[in-house]
């Protein structure tokens, strides 16, 4: 079993209107294991993107206080690279294009970045395991030759971030609103995807506003976020409750003193 344990984080980027920083999380705290999928809801602005980006490692946002534990060793100041072999995967929200790199290819070396140089993994073992998770989630055979996303669409290119995960195995994948822009069909296919991961070896974290993922996506835990914090935790009843009441009816029954982006 890994861990993943975020402590007392506080992150800053740089206020590119005011040319200063500006602190978003201030301290977050959170912990999951593998075998578990959590869910983190929260309103506009509240920090949610900037959590994922920061555990993944993206040198516009800085750390100034806390600790971002993986399997008990600080990975704050590892680079992205170091990241993603010691087992953690961003599917990000508007995955890049990469013009030149076919999907088969970009496949083939990250799996084997993950393993010792002299262990390469067998070609038709690649290839068969490739045609497998394609038919999973429903994506023609002709995209692993395809350019890595370039002209894909919104929904290809979140079915392929799921694509790398299964293919990859990362201990944790962290989503950051894989769901945003899918109709129903897509999302369907992309749930799928995640809970073909499921297991005792992956964990998951979920970054969504919407409760019809966690329809599909069943989590263990649900996080909410408020003013760059985790202010409550529960079960999947909770999503529910916030689709019914919304984030304004938790805040004032947490008495926080929130003001929430979309308000009037």
């Amino acid at each position: 079993m890994s861990v993943l344990e975020v402590k007392d984080l506080h992150v800053e980027v740089m206020d590119m209107d005011q040319k200063t920083h500006k602190e978003i999380l201030k301290g977050l705290n959170l912990t999951m294991r593998t075998g578990e999928i959590h869910a983190i809801m929260g309103p506009n602005g509240t920090g949610k993107s900037t959590l994922s980006e920061t555990i993944m490692g993206n040198p516009n946002y800085h750390v100034t206080q806390g600790h971002i534990l993986l399997d008990g060793i600080d990975i704050v100041g590892m680079p992205v690279d170091e990241r993603a072999r010691r087992g953690l995967f961003l599917a990000m929200q508007y995955p890049a294009e990469v013009p030149g790199v076919t999907n088969q290819e970009f496949l083939h070396a990250a799996i084997n970045a993950r393993r010792p140089k002299d262990q390469p993994i067998a070609i038709m073992s690649f290839l068969n395991e490739l045609d497998k998770n394609m038919a999973l989630l429903d994506m023609k055979p002709e995209m692993a030759k395809r350019y890595l996303n370039q002209g894909f669409s919104g929904g290809e290119k979140k079915r392929n971030e799921i694509l790398q995960m299964l293919m990859i195995k990362p201990s944790f994948g962290i989503m950051d609103e894989i769901d945003s822009g899918l109709d129903i069909d897509a999302l369907r296919v992309v749930a799928h995807g995640i809970n073909a991961l499921r297991g005792d070896q992956f964990g998951a974290l979920m970054i969504t506003h919407y409760q019809r993922l966690l329809d599909y996506v069943v989590p263990d835990v649900v996080h909410v976020m408020m003013a760059g914090r985790v202010v409550k935790t529960g079960g999947p009843d909770l999503a529910r409750k916030l689709e019914k009441e919304g984030y304004a009816g938790l805040r004032d029954e947490l008495g926080l003193k929130v003001e929430l982006v979309d308000e009037d």
